[in-house]
């Protein structure tokens, strides 16, 4: 069989079965992961909550006002932990789905895009606990009134630092993105380059939206998202360099 052609196609009860197998895979990774570390939920919730607590005036805590928040709250944070460490192994099985109707130029691409989106999400994720988070939490408990005592529900907390660590994990994909982009040929790296500006102007406009609302946190993911932006378009040129040398 030529190797710039896909496999051969399977039948659709086949394609089910093979979908089948890869969902109880991860499942099954899901929960070894979910027992493995449900011993220490309290530790984790204790390791996300430390950059608030730090931050709080003597004498004051976090609250729960829900009677089952103490209970439920660490056991949520456990499945999202395990749900990013299971990052890598999930895309291993989508990719272990796709792969046989890849063609063979598609899969050498592909490989690396996998790995680059791993290691961005993860990258996204450590930005927002270690540079993100704090400076948030730090200008929001600068900013109340005085005689205002700051004492934070543990849910609503954690509600706010997961949709803060999806969002620059999930913006941190954006020079795959681009990437893929003009490695497709959907767009073209000189398009991008003359709408550049707006670019810019749209990174502050979804920052503005996904963030906090407060200027801090805006410009901390817009900056990031235009950087990446201006990543995936300097290696998508190279691409296309490289394939009118090789069309040449």
């Amino acid at each position: 069989m030529n190797d710039n052609t896909p496999h051969e196609s399977m039948p659709l009860v086949a394609h089910l079965i093979e979908l089948r197998t890869r969902l109880m895979r991860i499942i099954s990774v899901m929960v070894v992961l979910f027992f493995a570390l449900v011993y220490f939920r309290n530790d984790l919730y204790a390791a996300v909550s430390l950059p608030l607590r730090e931050l709080l005036p003597a004498g004051s805590t976090m609250i729960a006002t829900d009677v089952t928040a103490p209970f439920m709250a660490p056991f949520k944070l456990t499945f999202f932990v395990c749900l990013f460490v299971a990052v890598p192994y999930l895309l291993h099985q989508i990719w272990g789905f796709i792969a046989p109707a890849l063609y063979t130029h598609e899969k050498k691409i592909a490989v690396p895009l996998l790995v680059s989106s791993v290691l961005l999400f993860y990258v996204g994720v450590a930005f927002a606990y270690f540079i993100t988070l704090p400076a948030v939490l730090g200008f929001f408990t600068k900013v109340g009134p005085e005689g205002v005592a700051m004492m934070t529900d543990i849910n609503l907390y954690l509600d706010f630092v997961l949709k803060l660590f999806l969002v620059f994990g999930f913006t941190f994909e954006i020079p795959v993105a681009v990437f893929m982009l003009i490695w497709s040929g959907i767009v073209s790296s000189d398009s991008l380059i003359d709408k550049r500006r707006y670019v810019i102007v749209g990174c502050f406009f979804v920052a503005m939206f996904l963030t906090p609302p407060d200027a801090i946190s805006m410009a901390m993911l817009a900056v990031p998202m235009w950087l990446l932006f201006e990543a995936g378009l300097f290696f998508g040129r190279l691409m296309e360099k490289r394939r009118t040398a090789s069309d040449a």
